[in-house]
């Protein structure tokens, strides 16, 4: 079932006067057909802003729309479990935007405009920020993480909280991505046995099942890429301290963002342009705000043209449709005009797996307390040691498929002036960075890497949890350096997306070359919410 926004109809009838004046009645003439109902499905931000500014819809209408679809698709019908939370202050700040509107007053392409945040994101009101974790059900967060500052700021409608792999997939090794004892299961929408991947599992389902006009997701390590692919949508990355880390539940700050997630590249800028921001919060940022760039400016159809483009194949799966994917992709580049270096190899690329996850554990448990200490003295929990044992004490709630040994790992961490510590660190930077990603592109004189995102979705398995496919997210996550993944095509109906990575704050050009290639192939379809998949190509 599709929602949609019809226009008003008025109509006039002067039959009762024409009677009472004992005049013959005109004959008949044939109803005008009603215009066709505007779908909602696949709007843009253009086509949202269109209809506000012509009157045809107002950001009221627009969130009652998407809120009826999440009753629709969310609630009923294939129950996708994207959204782990509504915001009951939606339609009122709907109401103010529109009457800023009547005023004279727009802040700028998002205003109006409904979007979902991941439940990591701290947002002031009603409703909780929790991690899909049932140890911080309690108070609504004491003040708004910077980016939902940003958001409200440029006028958006935030509808609500979406669901994610507990703790963002930082909680067991056998862990399911999609899954939180919150918020449920979140389904892929193109196949609804399948996995929609994690962390940002249900921003992504939410975009692409048109729930939402945009959503924002985070990454430590492809959270946001890769449900972005297997979902069908673009994703973006930024370069760390682009977009302010301040009041979103971490897992390491070496690594962690928010990044925006869309069905069109040029949304992904706008929303992109919008949250990036200096935060005095978030010494990170500083950096940020001397390389702002225009995103939008740099939307071009013919980005390709002269553009050296390096292809990854080290990550690429082993599965003919995977590959025959990835070919067309970089045979398209080629006839957008990219000059093809194929292949080039990312120096040290399976060097840091062990380095990464002990940065990650010691950060975590760093991180993590001091958020908890900031959220007061009525917060449900204080510390990763209370939230390990709020799980023990609630395992049959908390842990029904997989446990928390990650958590564990993490507590039994030192201090992050251990010398294991500074080491893993120091090593992963440089392997990743400049003896990695930089080194690929001052070699062969590239613009930007060009690899598969991920696989294709997996079945869902909450006996064994996910299964481990090779993803080229680590090393520009790693790194620090931005990733942007946009959809390539299909795999037995099943998205797969390709990824442009490139150096530190080199986000315009990777969204310029990301929407050459969009605009060249057009490889986005909405999904059917099949029960599986269908096995003919």
């Amino acid at each position: 079932m599709t929602s949609r926004i019809a226009p008003a109809a008025a109509s006039v009838c002067l039959a009762a006067a024409l009677l009472a004046g004992g005049c013959a009645q005109p004959p008949a003439k044939p109803a005008a057909p009603a215009p066709p109902a505007w779908k909602i499905d696949e709007a843009t931000l253009a086509d949202l802003q269109q209809r506000l500014a012509s009157g045809q819809s107002t950001a009221r209408s627009l969130a009652e729309a998407y809120l009826a679809r999440i009753g629709e698709l969310d609630r009923k019908g294939p129950m996708l479990g994207t959204v782990i939370e509504l915001n009951p202050e939606a339609l009122a700040t709907a109401d103010q935007l529109d009457g800023e509107r009547r005023a004279g007053k727009v802040r700028g392409p998002l205003h109006g405009i409904p979007v979902l945040i991941k439940d990591n994101i701290a947002a002031v009101g009603p409703m909780m920020t929790t991690a899909g974790s049932l140890a911080l059900q309690g108070p609504p967060a004491p003040k708004d993480a910077f980016i939902v500052t940003r958001l409200r700021g440029a006028g958006a409608v935030i509808l609500g909280k979406t669901n994610l792999s507990e703790w963002a997939n930082f909680r067991s090794t056998r862990s399911t991505s999609g899954w939180s004892g919150r918020g449920g299961q979140t389904r892929n929408p193109y196949a609804l046995d399948r996995n929609p991947s994690g962390s940002s599992s249900g921003s992504a389902v939410a975009v692409s099942a048109n729930l939402c006009a945009i959503a924002v997701g985070t990454e430590t390590d492809g959270s946001v890429v890769s449900p972005a692919s297997i979902n069908g949508i673009v994703g973006i990355k930024p370069t760390l301290g682009l977009v302010s880390r301040t009041g979103i539940i971490p897992i390491a700050h070496s690594q962690d963002t928010a990044g925006p997630m869309a069905r069109t590249v040029t949304d992904a800028a706008l929303l992109l342009a919008a949250l990036a921001g200096e935060d005095p919060a978030d010494g990170a940022t500083k950096a940020g705000s001397r390389v702002a760039v225009d995103y939008v400016r740099g939307l071009k159809a013919d980005g390709l043209k002269g553009a050296r483009i390096g292809v990854v194949r080290q990550k690429l799966v082993n599965n003919p449709g995977v590959v025959a994917v990835f070919d067309a992709a970089v045979a398209d580049l080629k006839r957008l005009g990219a000059v093809i270096v194929d292949p080039v190899e990312i120096p040290h690329l399976e060097e840091y797996g062990e380095s990464e996850g002990e940065v990650l554990h010691y950060e975590f448990k760093a991180d993590l307390d001091a958020y908890l200490a900031g959220l007061g003295p009525d917060a449900p929990v204080h510390t990763l040691a209370d939230v390990i044992a709020f799980n023990d004490r609630e395992r049959a709630r908390s842990m029904p498929f997989f446990g928390q040994e990650i958590l564990i790992k993490a507590q039994a961490k030192g201090p992050l002036t251990e010398a294991k510590y500074l080491a893993a660190l120091a090593k992963d930077r440089r392997l990743a960075g400049p003896e990695g990603i930089d080194a690929v592109l001052k070699k062969h004189q590239l613009d930007a890497l060009v690899s598969p995102t991920d696989t294709v979705a997996w079945l869902t398995d909450l006996v064994h949890g996910d299964p481990v496919y090779p993803s080229i997210s680590s090393v520009a996550a790693v790194a620090g350096y931005p990733h942007v993944t946009v959809p390539a095509g299909f795999v037995f109906g099943l998205p797969l997306g390709v990824s442009f990575i490139g150096p530190a704050w080199s986000e315009g050009r990777l969204i310029t070359f990301a929407y050459a290639y969009e605009q060249g192939t057009k490889r986005r379809q909405p999904p059917a919410y099949l029960p599986t998949v269908r096995l003919e190509k």
